[in-house]
């Protein structure tokens, strides 16, 4: 199994850090609230602007979660069928070529499901096994790359593509005034990816996939998620995220290069959800990664925000890209999300 390609599509409205910030002292100036605090959540998470799905000026109107779930719907077939374009152009493949594709997203909800609409709208065969998750969060990046891995070994002759589409902006709680939803309100920006995965029998290029794993930890549901109230989505975000990464990452990366045969040190690319800092620098310590190892991650959140799934996808877009990786070399793909879980994907490229 091979990841031929990575592809993306970015809404086209992107604003600075200062300009996100000021427009929501704005809507929130009438209520009670600190917007000291506010101002310092969002200097923290080291972003420094975001794409959004819609115009800055567009988001008072959504004034239910309705009106904000339409909006997903309509962005998310969008930058959903540019993504998928993208990578199938990357890796010189064509529509017709595909036999499978995974949805995920946790940010909206349709039925049909994106990818169904997708059909239609970009030309993918009526004869395409469709695979919509929701749920899984920020992990289904890594997560979707090792199903449609899962799904080629078993059809070597057959092309699978992960498609995430989030939208985070349509999901902030405009009466939440809790600390998780502020920093959600800086953090989280909107995106999507998608990776065309290829089976043995076929001949495009691009990093190996060698194995996966999932963890799942138990009991820790409240550390990750949404609850789901009359006015949509609103942020679960444990400040413990960092202290999961400390008592756990280590131990389970370690545990799956064994079984592989590898050590940390055969590691020589490491793409990371960029959860935030404080997950970034526990990540960084706890598995004593060298000084630049997560260079790519730290510019995906400085430049993007925290896209949920979408986030690793683009990661590994720019370590293909940009970095090229020795051939032969390892690397790892790694994200965490609701559950609380962590997914692990060696690749070699």
């Amino acid at each position: 199994m091979r990841i031929a390609a990575v592809g993306r599509a970015l809404p086209p409205h992107y604003y600075d850090q200062d300009t996100l910030l000021d427009a929501l002292r704005r809507r929130w100036n009438d209520q009670y609230f600190n917007p000291e605090r506010l101002e310092r959540l969002h200097k923290n998470v080291l972003v420094g602007g975001r794409h959004l799905a819609l115009p800055i000026e567009e988001y008072e109107g959504l004034d239910t979660w309705g009106k904000a779930n339409n909006a997903w719907i309509r962005v998310a077939q969008e930058v959903g069928g540019e993504a998928v374009l993208d990578a199938l152009r990357k890796a010189d493949l064509e529509t017709d070529d595909v036999d499978t594709i995974f949805f995920v997203s946790v940010t909206g909800i349709a039925t049909p499901s994106i990818e169904a609409r997708l059909i239609n709208r970009i030309g993918l065969p009526t004869r395409i096994k469709r695979v919509p998750i929701f749920g899984l969060g920020c992990v289904a990046g890594a997560a979707g790359i090792a199903r449609a891995a899962d799904y080629v070994r078993a059809f070597p002759d057959q092309v699978a593509v992960l498609l995430s589409v989030e939208l985070c902006s349509l999901t902030l709680q405009a009466e939440d005034l809790s600390i998780p939803n502020l920093i959600a309100s800086g953090l989280f920006g909107d995106g999507a990816a998608a990776v065309a995965v290829v089976g043995e029998h076929r001949a495009e290029p691009g990093p190996r996939v060698v194995a996966t794993r999932s963890i799942f930890y138990p009991d820790s549901e409240r550390v990750m998620g949404w609850d789901i109230s009359e006015t949509g989505f609103q942020i679960v975000l444990s400040a413990g995220v960092p202290q999961v990464v400390r008592d756990f990452v280590r131990q389970d990366v370690d545990s799956f290069l064994a079984d592989n045969g590898l050590t940390r040190h055969d590691i020589a690319s490491w793409v990371c959800h960029p959860g935030g800092p404080k997950v970034l620098e526990a990540m960084q310590e706890t598995l004593e990664l060298p000084a630049g190892a997560l260079d790519v991650t730290w510019n995906s959140l400085q430049t993007v925000g925290n896209l949920s799934s979408t986030s690793v996808l683009l990661v590994l877009a720019d370590t293909m890209e940009q970095h090229r990786p020795a051939p032969g070399s390892y690397g790892i793909v790694m994200a965490m999300g609701p559950g609380f879980c962590s997914e692990l994907v060696l690749l070699q490229w």
